[in-house]
């Protein structure tokens, strides 16, 4: 019998911050055979989809619809019936005036099976990120989730204005910014007071949101002042005056800024979640990658006399990593290493060589090979075996100036570094947009493939406006012979010390 896959999953995609997507919601991206998603999702949450994944974009605003609701239905069941699963990502909740329940009956009607994914609404974390609670003790008790679109002034209205204006405390209106002046005029001349405080926020809980409040009577006024547009919600209640106590997410540091993060995939992780927990965005766009070397036989002689070697000094983290899975591959471990001496570049090196329980004897004050060779001319390396395990592109300096101190090196290969698979496209569409405010560098070798992954031509305009950072002087110098200009460099070459520059500049 045939393997039947037709699946749908209705997910809700959150807000806009992509750490606020559920951990279920994740999951279905990733299962995904076809996703299609809407104009307000994170365009990073893409980066779950699987490679071979279609992607289908058909996103609505008010303005105007790539496909009309009746099309994206149809494309559901079209999809499905091809003996795919589909995950139909929308922005917030698909059941918070997000038509999941439209796509829904169209697939019962078509007898496909699905699946809801709630979401978080942006009718609760907009107004949260911008330090508004919607029901709070003493102020109020219940709220209300309208939709803004609907015209006021219609007869046939779903909104009982006589009701809702009086009867309930905080009134959250979704995308009502066109219909402001309306809403505003028949909630006062229901009774709401004119003095009610509002708030107006745009893109909520992305770097690109914007509250403004005002009283009922004067909002409409400092909206055509501020320009104020859509997509934004409207909250109208007296819990909007402890929005001066509460907004919490505009305190952070790094709040408001988007940081594009070069490193590789696999270690991205680690510098984006201190960008995350500084109030930033980080953008993973890996333009390096770290792979297997092409021959394994230099890096298994070493291994196997390790007791003949009077130094190993490791210059990264990839180094120790991929050292110890070749360790372990040969049925040996650290213990092999008793007598030999360990030198490592930099804090996070020692960091993780103290987790396979190795006591490193030295790290050079300043992180880079330089600081190193200044520490061995303090020794009598004539004739003491160093190994260096390491990428297959790193500078020269340091095997050369051991040598010239009388060392017998063994430099290996332990790792290559290769271009990274980031997706150029969306992070060019995001620098034309202006949507990324930093850039940052932590190797020559991200700079190097960076430029390489654009038209030389594009980058002066695609960097217009954009702060690029480095990690320390030996990238910077790598991004000044590209054509680069370096706005901020770290002054301890680590991931901390770089987010410290960030923050000082």
């Amino acid at each position: 019998m045939k393997n039947n896959r037709a699946y749908v999953y209705l997910v809700g995609a959150g807000p806009g911050d992509p750490g606020l997507l559920t951990i279920k919601g994740m999951e279905c991206i990733k299962k995904a055979d076809v996703l299609v998603y809407d104009r307000l999702v994170n365009p990073s949450l893409l980066n779950y989809a699987s490679k071979n994944t279609q992607l289908i974009y058909v996103g609505k605003s008010p303005e105007r619809h790539t496909l009309s609701q009746e099309e994206i239905n149809s494309l559901l069941v079209a999809k499905a019936s091809e003996n795919k699963i589909v995950t139909r990502l929308k922005g917030g909740d698909p059941f918070v005036f997000g038509r999941g329940g439209e796509e829904a009956l169209e697939l019962v009607k078509n007898k496909i099976p699905f699946e809801i994914v709630p979401g978080i609404t942006s009718a609760i974390a907009v107004p949260a990120y911008a330090g508004i609670p919607v029901t709070h003790r003493g102020l109020t008790s219940n709220v209300a989730f309208i939709t803004g679109n609907e015209d006021p002034a219609k007869e046939d209205t779903d909104i009982d204005w006589t009701k809702i204006s009086t009867g309930i405390g905080t009134l959250v209106f979704l995308m009502g910014m066109a219909n402001l002046p309306k809403i505003v005029e028949k909630l006062m001349e229901n009774g709401r007071s004119p003095d009610t405080p509002v708030a107006l926020i745009r893109w909520g809980t992305l770097p690109e949101q914007v509250t403004l409040t005002a009283a009922l009577k004067d909002i409409v006024k400092e909206a055509e002042e501020n320009k104020f547009k859509n997509p934004a919600i409207i909250i109208v209640g007296e819990v909007v005056s402890l929005r001066e106590e509460l907004k919490w997410v505009e305190k952070k540091p790094l709040w408001g800024q988007r940081i594009l993060v070069t490193r590789s995939r696999d270690q991205a992780s680690i510098f984006s979640k201190m960008i995350q927990d500084l109030g930033g965005e980080p953008i993973e766009f890996p333009t390096i990658d770290i792979i297997q070397p092409d021959d394994y036989t230099p890096l298994d002689k070493a291994i196997a006399a390790i007791e003949d070697f009077d130094w190993i000094i490791f210059t990264s983290v990839n180094g120790v990593q991929s050292f110890y899975e070749r360790l372990l591959s040969k049925k040996m471990d650290f213990r092999q290493l008793k007598g030999v001496r360990i030198c490592a570049i930099g804090p996070k090196t020692k960091e993780e060589l103290e987790k396979y329980g190795l006591f490193v004897d030295y790290v050079p004050g300043e992180y880079r090979a330089e600081a190193i060779i200044e520490r061995m001319q303090g020794e009598d390396l004539k004739g003491k075996k160093i190994l260096l395990p390491r990428a297959d592109i790193a500078r020269k300096i340091l095997p050369e100036s051991l040598k010239a101190m009388g060392a017998d090196v063994h430099e290996v290969i332990a790792y290559k570094t290769v271009k990274g698979n980031g997706k150029v496209n969306s992070v060019r569409d995001l620098l034309t947009d202006k949507k990324i405010t930093i850039i940052t560098f932590t190797s020559s070798s991200t700079v190097k493939n960076f430029v390489s992954m654009f038209d030389k031509n594009e980058l002066p305009e695609l960097l217009e406006g954009i702060k690029l950072a480095s990690i320390g002087p030996i990238t910077t110098r790598t991004a000044v012979e590209l054509g680069l200009s370096i706005d901020i460099e770290a002054t301890e070459y680590t991931l901390d010390g770089l987010l410290q520059a960030i923050l000082v500049s």
